[in-house]
């Protein structure tokens, strides 16, 4: 059976779970809903942290290098907007169309980079490790 302090035990268990668990949904609801990011549409320019990744793509698999912007969170232009996220993409991959685009990026790894977006959109794809991919870019330099 039971012993005669097992009421007084379970009062004092209930008591406990309840003192814990009131301050975690108090906090819970403390939280303001993350604001989504400021617009970004072609022509603006878009500032972050540059990445280099190897990404294995092609026909016979060798690896291709992939750059990828680390920034604030943005918004896309329709009909793209937040890309499902609650406050926009804060990665973009860069794509480069020639061995020239390639080696200009080369030199910013690791560093601050300002690049002109002439064209963005959500990822899609599976391969794509970026929240956004920038198809059409130019480097901005400062001056």
């Amino acid at each position: 059976m039971t012993k005669p302090r097992f009421g007084k035990r379970l009062c004092i268990a209930a008591i406990m779970a309840a003192a814990l668990a009131a301050p975690s949904a108090r906090a819970q609801q403390a939280e303001p809903a993350p604001k989504p990011g400021k617009p970004i549409n072609a022509g603006d320019v878009l500032s972050g942290e540059l990445n280099a990744m190897k990404v294995r793509g092609g026909k016979n698999g060798k690896r291709v290098a992939t750059y990828q912007l680390t920034s604030e969170p943005r918004r896309l232009p329709p009909p793209n907007g937040l890309c499902n996220l609650e406050t926009g993409p804060e990665t973009f991959q860069l794509i480069t169309a020639n061995d020239a685009q390639a080696a200009q990026l080369k030199n910013f790894i690791g560093k601050e980079i300002s690049v002109k977006v002439d064209e963005i959109a959500c990822a899609q794809d599976a391969g794509q490790m970026s929240e956004a991919v920038i198809t059409k870019w130019s480097v901005v330099t400062k001056h």
